[in-house]
């Protein structure tokens, strides 16, 4: 654990245990201990230090703008994917047969907030914001790909209706409620067709990625492979 934290944060752990909760997900019930209050915590600690970067970063540029960007760098995918760059599903602790259950789609990137809650306790929110700014985003995410490849898919999706003469109208599926936040569950439908599902931290994060599975959708349909 010492070498992994150390590899990851370039820091040396002084309150070990923290990480261990950290990697430890909610489906291995051992002394009641889970990930999950630090997931709450580094979700606050990562918004704030992406926020101030980006704020420093592009001082000419609008709300609008940082938000879009912000958003883009946070959400599920971005940190699911994060937490495999950097190696972090070989190490968290968790219950395969009972993450069937509960779902695991958003395992990883939880798990990458908690180990950010954990540095921030550990190393304090200066150190934490160099550990989010300079290892992780500096190392692993292109900003420029970021900006100019548009991933507002709901925005995409509604164009792409407009010009095929169709409605493409969203709604919130499902709602469930954990310990220290929700989960929404999004489908995009073209009259009773369902084209599209996600899910997300928010409505409108739902709607983005069932957005981008109904853009999948369409390509496909676009190359001679009908939808299923």
């Amino acid at each position: 654990m010492v070498a992994f934290v150390w590899a990851v944060t370039g820091m040396i752990p002084l309150n070990i245990a923290l990480y261990k909760i950290a990697l430890q997900h909610s489906s291995i019930e051992e002394g009641h201990t889970s990930n999950e209050r630090l997931e709450f915590l580094g979700d606050a600690v990562l918004s704030l230090a992406v926020a101030e970067y980006l704020f420093k970063k592009y001082p000419l540029k609008g709300e609008g703008f940082l938000t879009d960007i912000r958003s883009r760098l946070v959400n599920r995918d971005a940190l699911n994917e994060l937490a495999r760059k950097i190696h972090l599903d070989k190490v968290l602790r968790y219950d395969p047969s009972l993450l069937k259950k509960i779902g695991g789609k958003s395992i990883y990137g939880n798990a990458l907030e908690a180990l950010i809650g954990a540095v921030y306790l550990d190393q304090g929110y200066e150190r934490c914001c160099r550990f989010v700014i300079d290892r992780l985003i500096g190392n692993y995410v292109s900003l420029k790909n970021l900006i100019e490849n548009d991933t507002n898919f709901k925005s995409r999706i509604i164009q792409w209706a407009h010009k095929n003469h169709v409605q493409v109208v969203f709604k919130i599926l499902l709602e469930k409620q954990y310990d220290y936040y929700k989960e929404f569950t999004a489908q995009a439908l073209i009259g009773d067709k369902i084209i599209g599902e996600g899910t997300g931290r928010t409505k409108k994060c739902a709607e983005q990625m069932a957005a981008q599975q109904a853009l999948q959708q369409t390509e496909q349909e676009a190359n001679g492979r009908p939808i299923d």
